[in-house]
């Protein structure tokens, strides 16, 4: 019975054992290679077109409205009281909308630059996600997760392989990072 009890032990160990050896952590800086996508060049100015195109002219729609309702407002000789009361409603929005436009703008810039990188990122993560599995990676990190980390679980080269980039020296495994990352 003792035998028994310290051979379940030992076949015990040796399964928690050999699970742990099957778990195999990889890391890579995501952001990198979503820089390195010859799409991510292109959002910069697709970014100043909307901006000159929507977030400008809704602007100066806002503006114009607030005038145009200000002046109605101001007008009370020809302005009937029950329009007055309306535009007395509209008007707060309004200069809200003017008194905040920095924050209002940049919050919709944001959202179209998330939406315009949100295909590179899936197209990236999808690489991160094949190169895993190939290279038996069982759980894959961001780098900064990591303090100290071997180098030939860095998979940035081999995502850049796999999406056909070209890496920089400065991204190459072992090479020092620049300043400030």
């Amino acid at each position: 019975m003792k035998k028994l009890k310290v051979l379940a032990i030992v076949v015990g160990l040796f399964v928690t054992g050999s699970a742990m050896a099957q778990t195999r952590f990889g890391y890579i800086r995501v952001d990198d290679v979503v820089a390195l996508m010859p799409a991510t060049t292109k959002i910069d100015s697709l970014l100043e077109i909307y901006q000159r195109d929507t977030i400008q002219p809704e602007y100066a729609s806002v503006v114009e409205q607030y005038q145009f309702n200000d002046s109605l407002y101001r007008d009370s000789v020809k302005t009937p009281k029950s329009v007055r009361d309306e535009i007395a409603k509209k008007l707060p929005g309004l200069i809200y909308q003017i008194q905040n436009w920095q924050q209002i703008s940049q919050q919709a810039m944001e959202a179209k630059q998330n939406q315009l990188l949100a295909p590179i990122y899936n197209e990236v993560y999808n690489a991160i996600k094949a190169v895993a599995k190939e290279k038996g990676y069982t759980h894959v990190l961001n780098k900064e997760a990591f303090l100290v980390a071997p180098e030939g679980d860095d998979m940035i080269v081999a995502v850049a392989t796999k999406l056909k980039l070209k890496l920089p020296p400065q991204l190459q495994p072992g090479n020092k990072p620049a300043a400030g990352r």
